[in-house]
């Protein structure tokens, strides 16, 4: 798999060994790794890739804590799994509240970590559209709710109206099997009498514009259609 179809992770923690363990064992996961010694230099690599944040909370100069209620304020809201060796319940409860997704003391399970990156980047999907201005992302998927356009890699796919409301209706229910009457009562709404068949062969151009994408949108036989995220 090619790193611009992987998920981007930022990794921000000063010890080293600990930075080593988690890029090695993400990245043997699929994901793309950036990393970062202090907030300041997560703040100045931090971008629109990537999809989540681990964060250390005990860092010298500006503290995870404060590096992530400075993001939210700023209106960045990718989400963030605090790593620290605190484990008191007024430290987490200072992590969730100043916007925080979820919270691994440490020391940590590899396992656990790669568990919970895998939960909260599955659970961002089903928010994004309240985030991030209307934006709909799977890995480099996204799809812009405002300007109905979709993007692959950062380049415009062009969808007919019909592809696209299948697309989201897939996206935004993904693990939810629909019927092909599902997609025409949905995807269609008033566009008159069409067979049920005429999904198979919209699904089919559909699969074909979104590249990697439409291997995820998959046809179980005697039910109907459902999206399966992608890890």
């Amino acid at each position: 798999m090619e790193t611009n179809n992987k998920v981007s992770i930022l990794i921000v923690d000063d010890e080293p060994d600990i930075r080593e363990i988690l890029q090695f064992n993400l990245q043997n996961e699929g994901y793309d790794i950036d990393l970062a010694e202090s907030a300041e230099q997560a703040a100045k690599i931090l971008s629109s890739k990537h999809k989540l944040i681990l964060l250390d909370v005990m860092m010298g100069g500006i503290s995870g804590f404060k590096f992530a209620d400075q993001m939210r304020k700023d209106g960045n809201n990718t989400p963030i799994i605090f790593l620290t060796a605190k484990n008191t319940e007024n430290d987490m409860l200072t992590g969730f509240s100043i916007g925080g997704d979820d919270y691994i003391p440490k020391p940590f399970s590899i396992k656990e970590v790669i568990a919970r990156v895998r939960s909260v980047l599955k659970r961002s999907v089903h928010h994004s559209t309240e985030v991030q201005e209307n934006i709909i992302s799977v890995n480099t998927l996204e799809i812009n709710m405002d300007t109905k356009i979709v993007y692959v890699d950062g380049k415009p796919i062009e969808l007919t109206k019909t592809e696209f409301n299948i697309l989201v209706l897939l996206i935004q229910n993904a693990g939810k099997i629909f019927s092909r009457a599902d997609i025409l009562d949905k995807a269609w709404k008033d566009d008159g009498i069409v067979l049920e068949r005429t999904v198979d062969v919209h699904i089919a151009r559909l699969r074909k514009k979104v590249g990697i994408y439409g291997d995820y949108i998959i046809n179980r036989t005697g039910y109907g259609y459902v999206f399966n995220m992608p890890n």
